[in-house]
């Protein structure tokens, strides 16, 4: 099911795994961990990825919350 939902957004895993920290207005900044120029180009491209609602529900019905464990 995910592999048609990306194939249809067009998308990459790591492009979607940015875009939806940028819809969410509780989070400042997303963290990445680029060791290429590669991995910071296909970021850049995840501000250019439109979820909608029904896709970021989709993206959230499987999450399930886990209580925040270590220093904050």
């Amino acid at each position: 099911m995910w592999l048609h939902w990306l194939k249809k957004k067009n998308v990459t895993r790591t492009q979607i795994a940015l875009a939806w920290p940028l819809h969410q207005p509780q989070v400042a900044a997303p963290i990445i961990g680029a060791t290429k120029i590669t991995h910071l180009e296909e970021a850049i491209q995840a501000f250019d990825v439109e979820l909608t609602k029904e896709d970021l529900k989709f993206l959230e019905e499987e999450y399930t919350p886990h209580k925040v464990v270590g220093a904050l």
